[in-house]
């Protein structure tokens, strides 16, 4: 019953595309429709392949008409039986099966949807048990075809030449596949093709089909982005009346473009070709897509004069093994359905092997190859789905046979996923639109040139890459004959000259880019062949005539802020050695002996450093100071903090030693806190290290921040590097802080550690300030800056650990006694005078 609905559904839906089909095809100029019923070359088989080329563009009488035949699909034909023998011939491929085709001629009209039908009824009805899957290569998919209805009659399609970007649109066209590029990398290649060649001003001419229309309206779009502009645009169909192109040859000769961009068919071409010849309108540069530049029409010959020097781009060829022996082999048949050839073997033989015409000529055979590949791919795909045990394919039951109607759905998976290398070294499969997958070569550039016969000869002068970044051109400039008088120069093709110097361009009110004005340069701007800005390191003087060198901008030790940075160093430098000298003549005193007097030194040592370190940071930048100001403001200050951290340290183990049974100091005596700063600052010189080898500083010219100044700075290099140097002495300071702050109320007459919390606070407060305060200043005080939180937390360090301890050794010495310093917790302050080995004495 199921099966009844479905044949009845399928009848109906038949009976209305005939009858839709039959109303479009009213206008036809193909009119045999008893005849197309026949295909014109066919073979039985255990699988049926069927094609569908157009033969012959179009049919009037039931003869042979030279004139009407399209070589280029004659010799499609021929490479679809070539590979189909081809495979039959393999035992790798489907063995024990044996393909047959079924090829119609579709006169290039709606008569290819009659055929379809015709044959799609004697599937649906078809009884046998012989397996008949109709794949049609169509040259053209007539629109009124929607393809979920070719799902719903089993059929697949893969097409050689139906190239419309509209049908990879598989919401519409579930299964249509294609081995021909979509158009929109022809148009992105006819856009990059005139704009390479300086033609910014063209006409468009287009067939008023969905090739042409999507095709030109890619192309459009694609060139107002490149500033390529289109004077016209007009469409043009075959059946349309001919004052339609006689009003198109009016467009053309009052255009001011010598340019004419063709996205046609060349059966469409053909009809305004034929007025342009009566009117003698010749001297344009003809640009054409892959369907007409290299089409191998006879009658093309007459209009050689106006397309002479003509450019396009053409489907790729390839050289298929053996194919050019299997095109001279080929011969009449009598037999029931294979008489494609009689009608014009004597033409194209001429009673002779030794043959050199369209037909065998294989120089542009883009399509022929599309179509092996076409061939190729039902092949694997049909070998893939009968490919199980004893390559049979297995049925619901779980057995084999060869002999069930095969589901299209389950051929169409098998399609998606095929993936194989043609005779001719070729990778090919299909990407998820049904499109052929990116490859290296998609297009030839092909021109229009007379030889030495007097006949058209298509020579390839060049190649597109579509897929490489946005498409590639490499162009046999010698090679190639262009339109017009002067045959080897390039042609002219611009609305508007360019300006003279001086001038600049005014875009026309109402017209395109292309049109424009040349007016006198604007306020601001120099005279030149146009108006320019000056560069980058220049502006423009008062007169506005010449570019003058801007001001460089940097910190310098001349001018007064840097004259008052330099004093703070210094004065910080000064000021640190002076406590130094104190503390060393003191050396013996009980304040310095319990304060670890060897990390007071190095702290001291590493201060005087960090404030000579700011110095660097002045003057123009150099590749040396760039790389020393930063490295040895991370290094130093690291060194610096490590010295905090250790008295810090020191302190807490000296307290936690006095409580009972507890030997904490012997795992932190001298030799332990050496290590402890060794060990800290050299993690800052290996990542200071991996910084200037992987990526330094390096002086550089700002000229973003102002426009009339170069202010000359050190770039970071490696802002990730940087990062981690200030946030390496970050942790230290943070994690000083925190120690310092737990032992901030030890039980002694004189704690560091509270000395050591203020100094890390007053640490962290200027460097947090210091972030918004760098980001936000313009210029050199950007520098100044940076120099002024370097010296006020060396201040803040120096003043907070060692003048508190000055004020006592120099001011209040009755205070510098072993007995005060021993009043809140002895024990803690002997065990830190015994840490160094020294002996007390009271003073």
């Amino acid at each position: 019953m199921l099966e009844i609905l479905k044949s009845l559904v399928k009848m109906v839906c038949f009976l209305v595309l005939f009858m839709t089909a039959s109303v479009r095809g009213e206008a036809s100029t193909c009119k045999l429709w008893r005849k197309t019923e026949l295909p014109i070359f066919s073979k039985p088989g255990d699988i049926i392949i069927g094609g569908m080329f157009s033969v012959h563009d179009i049919k009037k009488e039931p003869t042979f008409d030279l004139n009407s035949l399209n070589f280029r699909e004659l010799q499609c034909t021929q490479t679809m039986i070539f590979a189909i023998e081809e495979i039959n011939n393999r035992t790798d491929i489907l063995p024990g099966i044996n393909l047959g085709y079924k090829i119609y001629d579709s006169c290039r009209d709606v008569q290819s949807v009659k055929s379809l039908l015709y044959f799609s009824v004697k599937m649906i009805f078809n009884t046998t048990d012989n397996i008949n899957i109709i794949y049609f290569f169509l040259q053209y998919l007539p629109k009124i075809i929607d393809g979920n209805f070719f799902l719903f009659l089993s059929f697949l399609q893969i097409s050689h030449g139906a190239s419309c970007s509209c049908l990879s649109n598989k919401n519409l066209y579930p299964t249509f596949f294609r081995t021909i590029a979509s158009d929109y990398y022809q148009s992105r290649a006819l856009v990059q093709l005139v704009k390479h060649f300086g033609w910014t001003w063209v006409g468009a001419i287009r067939s008023d089909t969905d090739y042409g229309n999507y095709g030109m309206a890619t192309f459009v779009q694609i060139a107002q982005k490149e500033g390529v502009c289109i004077e016209y645009s007009e469409p043009i169909y075959r059946t349309y009346p001919k004052e339609k192109f006689i009003k198109i040859v009016d467009i053309i000769k009052k255009s001011t473009s010598k340019v004419i961009v063709a996205f046609v068919s060349f059966s469409d071409l053909e009809y305004l070709l034929n007025e342009l010849f009566n009117q003698n309108v010749t001297g344009y540069q003809w640009i054409g897509t892959e369907s007409w530049i290299s089409a191998r029409n006879p009658t093309f010959i007459k209009y050689y004069k106006l397309l002479s020097g003509a450019i396009g781009t053409a489907v790729s060829s390839a050289v298929i093994p053996g194919l050019q022996e299997f095109l001279l082999n080929v011969r009449p048949s009598n037999n029931h359905g294979n008489t494609g050839l009689n009608s014009f073997w004597e033409f194209l033989f001429n009673c002779s092997l030794n043959i050199n015409n369209q037909y065998t000529d294989l120089s542009n055979n883009g399509y022929s190859s599309d179509v092996y590949k076409a061939t190729y791919a039902v092949a694997y795909a049909l070998h893939n789905l009968l490919s199980c045990q004893n390559e049979k394919r297995p049925t619901a039951n779980g057995t084999c046979s060869i002999k069930m109607p095969i589901d299209p759905s389950q051929v169409l998976n098998y399609l998606k996923s095929i993936n194989f290398s043609t005779s001719y070294a070729e990778n090919f499969y299909f990407d998820g639109n049904g499109d052929p997958a990116a490859k290296g070569k998609t297009y030839d550039l092909v021109n229009w040139q007379l030889n030495a016969d007097g006949m058209i000869e298509f020579v390839t002068v060049g190649e597109y890459y579509a897929f490489l970044s946005e498409g590639k051109f490499v162009i046999d400039y010698n090679n190639i004959v262009w339109a017009g008088s002067k045959r080897n120069e390039v042609p002219k093709s611009v609305c508007s000259e360019s300006c003279r110097p001086g001038t600049r361009k005014a875009v026309q009110k109402g017209r395109p880019i292309c049109c424009f004005d040349c007016i006198p340069c604007a306020e601001g701007e120099i005279n030149s062949t146009e108006c320019v800005k000056c560069p980058l390191e220049y502006k423009a003087n008062k007169q506005k005539d010449q570019c003058i060198l801007k001001e460089i901008e940097f910190l310098s030790f001349e001018e007064n802020m840097g004259i008052l940075l330099v004093t703070l160093a210094l004065l910080g430098a000064s000021l640190t050695i002076a406590i130094g000298v104190v503390f060393y003549r003191k050396r013996d005193t009980p304040i310095v002996k319990a304060n670890n007097s060897e990390l007071s030194f190095l702290l001291l040592f590493s201060l005087t450093l960090c404030f000579l370190c700011s110095l660097t940071f002045i003057g123009q930048p150099t590749e040396w100071s760039c790389m020393l100001r930063h490295t040895a403001f991370g290094i130093t200050f690291v060194l610096c903090i490590s010295c905090v951290l250790g008295k810090t340290i020191v302190v807490l183990m000296a307290f936690r030693a006095t409580l009972p049974g507890n030997n904490v100091m012997k795992w932190f005596g001298a030799t332990q806190q050496r290590l402890s700063v060794c060990m800290f600052t050299l993690v800052q010189v290996i990542i200071c290290t991996l910084w200037l080898m992987v990526s330094p500083p390096f002086p550089n010219k700002n000229m973003a921040h102002f426009t009339e100044i170069i202010i000359l700075e050190c770039d970071l290099g490696s802002k990730t590097a940087f990062y981690a140097v200030l946030g390496y002495i970050g942790f230290l300071a943070a994690l000083c802080f925190v120690l310092a702050f737990l032992a901030r109320k030890l039980p002694d007459n004189f704690n560091e550690a509270k000395f050591i919390t203020f100094s890390i606070l007053i640490f962290c407060a200027v460097w947090i300030t210091f972030i918004p305060a760098y980001i936000s200043s313009p210029g050199k005080y950007t520098v100044a800056v940076e120099i002024f939180a370097i010296l006020a937390s060396s201040f803040g360090l120096l003043f907070c650990i060692f003048l508190p301890k000055c004020y006592i050794i120099l001011l209040k010495p009755e205070k510098n006694t072993k007995k005060n310093l021993m009043a809140g917790s002895g024990k803690t302050v002997s065990l830190l005078g015994e840490l160094h080995g020294a002996e007390w004495s009271d003073q």
